[in-house]
Order: C-alpha cells, then sequence, then structure tokens
C-alpha cells in the first residue's frame, strides 16, 4: 500500500439502511486490514439493531450524546472521547440521546464489506 493523503469529502455522506449517515474516510482494497467511516446519528434516532459477521468494530465518538448497546453489556451513555469496542459477530445499537447529531467514526477490522453486514430484527 502506498503512502498517501486521503481527503473526506462530506458530499459523499449517504443514508444508510442502519438508519444514520455514513461518509466513508477509507475502505478500498488495496488496505483490507480496516475501514473508516463517519456515522452521523440524528437527535431520537436509534440505529437498527445488528452484527458484523467476522469483524471488529469500534466506535470513537467525536460529538453529541448517545446511549449504546452491545451484546450482553447494560445500556450505556457515551459522549466525545469515549470507545465502544464490539467483537466480531456481536449485537450492537446506538441512540442518540441528544439535542445534536451523534458523530462517530467507525473503524473495523477487517474492513467492513456489505456482505458482513447483518440484520438482528
Amino acid at each position: 500500500m502506498p503512502a498517501r493523503i486521503v481527503h473526506a469529502d462530506p458530499g459523499r455522506e449517504a443514508w444508510f439502511r442502519e438508519g444514520c449517515h455514513i461518509l466513508e474516510i477509507l475502505n478500498s482494497d488495496d488496505d483490507p486490514a480496516v475501514s473508516i467511516a463517519r456515522a452521523r446519528v440524528a437527535p431520537g434516532q436509534t440505529t437498527r439493531r445488528h452484527r458484523l459477521a467476522g469483524v471488529t468494530e469500534r466506535y470513537l465518538i467525536v460529538q453529541g450524546r448517545g446511549r449504546v448497546e452491545v451484546g450482553d453489556l447494560a445500556p450505556a451513555e457515551v459522549g466525545p472521547g469515549d470507545l465502544v469496542l464490539i467483537p466480531p459477530d456481536t449485537a450492537q445499537r446506538i441512540t442518540c440521546t441528544g439535542e445534536g447529531d451523534l458523530v462517530f467514526y467507525a473503524i473495523c477490522s477487517p474492513r467492513f464489506t456489505p456482505d458482513c453486514y447483518r440484520a438482528c430484527d
């Protein structure tokens, strides 16, 4: 993989069936070890309960307040600077509990591909 600078393009943000807006920052065949996306959840919105088959996901919260549900853990409040570690095949969802958008980076290893996504409902 060559050295490079990746510039985020906010115009490429798209609605994802999970119930949030996603902006892919890095997700390519030439770097299969990781993908990074920015997620944005509107106030009062809860993402669809889902799991990622064979993929570890981390939520790095950068803005807003939320309540996350991961596997058998009790629901937990999260905010800027918090990191949520989600093992492969673990059910998860997050709710924006603040007055503004909840924004976090979803960092997946190996990289996220649509075929690893599994709805839990």
